[in-house]
């Protein structure tokens, strides 16, 4: 299959050069069909009236001479039912050439060129999704409402993000981090559902909007502030193995453990604290695995009955990260002229120009881990920050 420049179409000698090609140097090629496509010229044809009679006399010609033994299909695409009339009309002296005048390739209903424009701009820039530049599903549902053709809507989005500025390009001097232990395989793929694991466990807009109900679909405003949120808070929702945790966090009433320096080195080559240092590398990226091993089991066990006391949790979380240099503080509160909002643990980074950082421990049990569950803890942090940050009135 080739496509045919415009200057094919007018020379004929411009026309042989492009199509032969397709047929030299292959062996066994004599009985394989050449598809030549020519893709909406009717544009520039429409100013010369002339042309497509000219054009289907040429290929009459060459039918009978430099084209007769290559067989070529000729695919003339159009979204003009007057052109398709005026083409087949040409062939009225050569009506052997004419495979079908009413021939109609049937594209994707409107209904699905929303989620088609999301996957066309998200391939072609490098898998970042369109509401990463806060235009949503929504936006997207009312070009397609004002546009005649997909192509159509396509460029009009395209269009539109050109045209995208935002504030958000303020950094926030806030990261917020929603913290998921697990036990199992499951729960990991459960929980990196959600999630760009490989770009450091960014919220993957689209899955979660895949799991809103349709009502929730339907409030856009909504949407666009927990969107906005995500995106000023650069929110992240990262899994932790609770093997990492567990001995670090036995006798969670004890207000001053004894940390032991292997358990610490080890909870600081999680993904987490890779995270808070800023040293996280997607090329050094390496999942987070269910690994069979005593250790796995005694978490296992020890996690099933810490999920009933998230605040000890929480405490012994600030006292690890403490251990390991940070200025950490359990439920640390933080203030805006919209809000006060109280998170589990705050890390203070003062280097970074994300200076805080926002911990929220979801300590869901096991079972309790499931898409609903994630996607209810994510929506309730994407609410609790929007309001902070003025994007949403509270409640």
């Amino acid at each position: 299959m080739i496509e045919l420049t415009r200057q094919a179409i007018e020379s004929e000698s411009v026309l042989l050069s492009e199509l032969k090609p397709a047929k030299i140097g292959r062996r066994n090629a004599k009985d394989e069909l050449v598809v030549a496509v020519v893709d909406q010229y009717e544009e520039k044809v429409a100013q010369q009236s002339a042309l497509p009679s000219q054009f289907v006399e040429r290929l009459s010609l060459l039918d009978r001479g430099a084209l007769r033994t290559i067989p070529v299909l000729f695919l003339w695409l159009t979204t003009s039912r007057e052109f398709q009339e005026d083409l087949a009309t040409a062939t009225s002296r050569n009506e052997r050439i004419l495979v079908r005048k009413d021939f109609e390739l049937v594209g994707p209903q409107p209904d699905e060129w929303a989620e088609i424009v999301e996957d066309t701009f998200a391939f072609h820039n490098q898998n970042q999704p369109l509401a990463d530049f806060e235009v949503l599903r929504g936006d997207i549902e009312q070009v397609v409402d004002a546009s005649a053709t997909i192509g159509q809507t396509i460029e009009n989005v395209g269009i539109r993000l050109s045209r995208f500025t935002s504030s958000l390009h303020d950094l926030s001097q806030y990261q917020v981090i929603m913290l998921w232990p697990v036990t199992d395989g499951l729960r990991i793929t459960r929980v990196t559902g959600f999630t760009n694991a490989r770009d450091g466990y960014r919220i993957d807009w689209n899955a979660f909007y895949r799991e809103l109900s349709e009502d929730d679909k339907a409030n856009r405003d909504t949407l666009a502030a927990y969107n906005r949120a995500r995106l000023y808070f650069d929110m992240r929702l990262v899994p932790i193995a609770a093997a990492d945790l567990s001995p670090l966090c036995q006798n969670l009433d004890n207000d001053d453990p004894t940390l032991s320096k292997s358990y610490l080195d080890r909870f600081q080559r999680t993904h987490l604290v890779s995270l808070i240092s800023e040293s996280w590398d997607p090329r050094n990226y390496s999942p987070l695995k269910e690994r069979e091993s005593k250790r796995a089991a005694l978490a296992r066990e020890w996690y099933a009955g810490v999920t009933t006391n998230p605040v000890g949790l929480g405490k012994r979380l600030s006292l690890i990260l403490s251990a390991l240099g940070w200025s950490s503080t359990h439920e640390g509160r933080i203030n805006s002229k919209y809000r006060n909002v109280r998170t589990d643990v705050l890390v203070e980074r003062p280097e970074s120009q994300q200076s805080k950082v926002l911990v929220e421990l979801k300590a869901f049990s096991t079972d309790g881990t499931r898409p609903s569950s994630i996607r209810d803890a994510v929506r309730g942090t994407l609410r609790k920050y929007a309001q902070f940050a003025g994007f949403i009135e509270g409640d």
